[in-house]
């Protein structure tokens, strides 16, 4: 019996293969966009997937401000933050986040899907969300993903 073929490769900071995506928010509904990205950014679809390695792509998001909610979620779901200080809880309607902030939006649901851990951190700063279609990131050339295509 050959045993030399029954070694489990375990990828590592050295051997991964990381891709630059972008995918496009436009018309998108938010919770399966952020799913998609954080499942790319986790790099779940890939063969050599390790759960304590950094071994996913990086993700550029454009049209951050285009993207859809479902039902009544616009006036409905808040978004809460703490101040620090007594008394200092804020929240914000989706509505207006959006009107403030609309890459916020995005940012915060990507981060809310990714490992709470140091993992996490890193998995997270390979996230770049803008709101318009331009990004600077031709130099990487990056690849164009539709979400139907991720399995």
């Amino acid at each position: 019996m050959d045993t030399l073929s029954f070694k489990t490769i375990s990828a590592n900071s050295a051997t991964v293969d990381k891709k630059w995506v972008v995918i496009d928010a436009k018309e998108q509904v938010l919770g399966r966009l952020a799913s998609s990205a954080a499942y790319l950014l986790r790099g779940k679809h890939k063969t050599n997937f390790t759960p304590h390695v950094d071994c996913g792509d990086n993700v550029i998001i454009i049209n951050a401000d285009k993207i859809t909610l479902t039902g009544n979620k616009w006036e409905k779901k808040e978004y809460i933050h703490h101040t620090g200080f007594p008394g200092g809880q804020r929240s914000i309607v989706a509505k207006n986040l959006m009107a403030k902030n609309p890459i916020a939006m995005v940012e915060k649901a990507v981060k809310n899907m990714l490992p709470k851990n140091r993992l996490g951190a890193a998995l997270y700063r390979n996230l770049h969300v803008y709101a318009g279609e331009s990004h600077p990131h031709e130099a990487q050339q990056p690849e164009v993903i539709t979400l139907n295509s991720i399995k």
